[in-house]
This record gives structure tokens, C-alpha cells and sequence, in this order.
């Protein structure tokens, strides 16, 4: 084998090599979402005796950077003494962060989603048994060009009540990835997008300007005939450009 072709083919190793370092760790990330948290979430109707309902997201997600795809555990649980009664989880979408669908679960109609919302799914998870959890798989798009908030409330199958509401509480990036499969997303991590004319993927952190879940104010609103608390917006940020 010549010199020059000997140089070519361990070149090409070479390369093939580090794309598989670089790809392989981003594919582990889709996979492992890390421990769940109830970060953003806080109880609003008093439940029954006996019942105490929450919610779980995962601490880290992935978002693929070319399709914005990402996957996401929403996980409902009851750690009191008692059956929860009949109850339903909603998974609610707002700005960059877009539900698109949740297994087992029924889509909201535009006219019926929250204020401020882009997206929504309704979950009948029944009568959850004490110390027992129930997890639905949610299917969402993100925008890495705009901020993301996910908004789970749990409340009684008619809607009349809500137990308890995590959220909206943010996905946000802390190590922009532009020229990787994937971008990890951290849970309670505001996503800060690049100015305009920027040529990078968004940066993020809690920083001066990001408003702690509440601040801006909360105000009842129906979805459906459910009446549910729901903090401020975030003003919209601008667009990613490049």
C-alpha cells in the first residue's frame, strides 16, 4: 500500500472514530431523562383525606437538533394513605415547547387550552391506589429559538378541582450544542435564545431576568370547565437566526 493511500485510509479512521465519540453519548441522553422531580409544583385544592397527589418530571431531556423532537416521562403520584378517587392529568405545552402527543391520552381543543398555551393533552388515570404512580410517555416538539414551559395539573375527572400543579415550569439549555446531534435540556432552567443575528444556539441560566414561577402574578382561568392556576407568560423571546 502506497504512502499517500496509507494516509487517506487511517484519515478516514480517524474520522469515523471521533463521529462515533461524539454521537454515542447524545444517544444515551435521549434514554436517560435522570431522577424525576416535582420542581414548579405546588398544591392548590385541598385533595381528600388521605391523599396526597403530585407529579414527576425528569430532570434532564434531550432534544434532537435537527428535528426539534424530544420525549418526556410525566409521572402523577399518590403518597397518602388513601385511593386519590377519580382523577385526570393534563400536560400543557407553552411557547417554544409543543405536546404532540402523550400515550393514552385525548388532545384539548384549541378553544379549551389555558391562556398563553400552544398545546395540551387530558389523561384519565382513574383512581390511583396509595403509594401507587402512573407515567405517560409525552411526545413534544422545542423550539431551541424561544423560551419552553411544560404545565402538568392534576385534578378531579370533571375538572371541578385541582389537586396539585407543576408548573409552568421551564426546560432550558446550560451547553448549547450547534454541532451536535443533541441538545441536553435542564428541568427549572430557563432557555435564554441568542439575540438577533446571532450564529449560535441558545444560551441559558438563572440569570437577573428570569422570573421565579409566580412572580409575574397568577390568575384563574377555565380550561374546559377546569379552573386552574396559571402563572404569567414569559415575555417571548426573540427568534434563533442561523
Amino acid at each position: 500500500m502506497s504512502s499517500r493511500r496509507l494516509t487517506v485510509v487511517v484519515g478516514s479512521l480517524v474520522t469515523a472514530s471521533f463521529s462515533a465519540v461524539m454521537i454515542l453519548p447524545f444517544t444515551a441522553a435521549a434514554d436517560d431523562q435522570g431522577s424525576g422531580s416535582s420542581k414548579g409544583g405546588k398544591a392548590v385544592d385541598a385533595a381528600p383525606a388521605g391523599v396526597k397527589l403530585s407529579t414527576l418530571l425528569p430532570e434532564k431531556i434531550s432534544v434532537d437538533n435537527s428535528s426539534q423532537k424530544t420525549a418526556i416521562t410525566a409521572t402523577v403520584k399518590n403518597d397518602g394513605s388513601k385511593d386519590s378517587g377519580d382523577i385526570r392529568l393534563l400536560v400543557v405545552g407553552f411557547d417554544g415547547l409543543k405536546v404532540t402527543d402523550v400515550q393514552g391520552c385525548d388532545a384539548i381543543a384549541a378553544k379549551d387550552l389555558p391562556a398563553g398555551s400552544n398545546s395540551g393533552f387530558s389523561c384519565p388515570v382513574g383512581s390511583l391506589a396509595a403509594g401507587k404512580s402512573k407515567s405517560y410517555d409525552v411526545q413534544a416538539t422545542y423550539d431551541l429559538g424561544k423560551t419552553g414551559k411544560i404545565c402538568l395539573p392534576v385534578q378531579t375527572a370533571d375538572g371541578k378541582k385541582t389537586f396539585w400543579q407543576q408548573g409552568p415550569v421551564p426546560f432550558g439549555t446550560t451547553n448549547p450544542s450547534p454541532n451536535a446531534p443533541a441538545t441536553p435540556l435542564l428541568l427549572g432552567t430557563d432557555n435564554k435564545p441568542v439575540a438577533p443575528g446571532g450564529d449560535q444556539l441558545p444560551k441559558t441560566g438563572v440569570g437577573r431576568d428570569v422570573l421565579p414561577l409566580g412572580a409575574a402574578g397568577a390568575a384563574l382561568i377555565a380550561a374546559g370547565a377546569a379552573g386552574l392556576w396559571w402563572s404569567q407568560r414569559l415575555p417571548r423571546a426573540a427568534r434563533q437566526r442561523g
